[in-house]
């Protein structure tokens, strides 16, 4: 699998955000996209996503995939405050997969280290412990390619931790990240650095 972007320009507001912005992103790759605030880290990610449309230019994915084959990870978590850990992610698997695993709950909460807040809803985490089950979602269904905006918001050192090894295992599983990002990642192996705009 392959993403590629080729001669890709944005707009936001009625204003360029980017340019011409090219890349390509192979299995088994991470590509970190950095840049000030207002650069147009989160609307690349949403071009790539399918939910923007770029003003020119173009995303290529190959082989081509449906929209399914990707998970995108945005600024907001997708979650229900009502509704327990566990609960909120029968929701998304059932969505996804067509069916209820609930053995595949508890390791996929291990991984992300809050196996112990499953049966808690989501109104008396703190941020960063929403991060980690909103992150844990994406472990419930397979997806070829990950588009994380800034992944670690919120995030303990912990956490970091956990969600770079998350990453790192879909790389060594021949998946694709595409992470926006202010921090260095241990895992990127391709960097593009979007420029702000006035």
């Amino acid at each position: 699998m392959q993403v590629r972007a080729e001669g890709l320009s944005a707009m936001r507001g009625g204003r360029t955000v980017f340019a011409d912005v090219r890349f390509a992103v192979d299995a088994g790759e991470a590509l970190a996209v950095t840049g000030p605030n207002g650069s147009g880290k989160s609307t690349l990610l949403r071009v790539i996503a399918g939910l923007l449309g770029p003003v020119a230019g173009a995303i290529v994915i190959d082989p081509a995939a449906e929209d399914s084959a990707l998970h995108y990870l945005g600024h907001l978590d997708g979650l229900k405050t009502a509704l327990t850990v566990r609960q909120n992610l029968v929701f998304w698997q059932a969505l996804w997969n067509g069916r209820r695993d609930d053995e595949q709950i508890g390791p996929a909460l291990a991984r992300l280290g809050i196996e112990p807040l499953a049966d808690l809803t989501l109104g008396v985490l703190s941020a960063g412990q929403r991060r980690r089950v909103a992150l844990t979602r994406m472990l419930l269904a397979k997806r070829l390619l990950w588009l994380l905006d800034e992944p670690a918001t919120a995030l303990d050192a912990a956490g970091e931790d956990a969600v770079a090894a998350m990453v790192e295992a879909h790389l060594r599983e021949g998946g694709i990240a595409v992470v926006a990002t202010h921090r260095p990642l241990p895992y990127a192996v391709r960097l593009l650095a979007l420029g702000a705009r006035p």
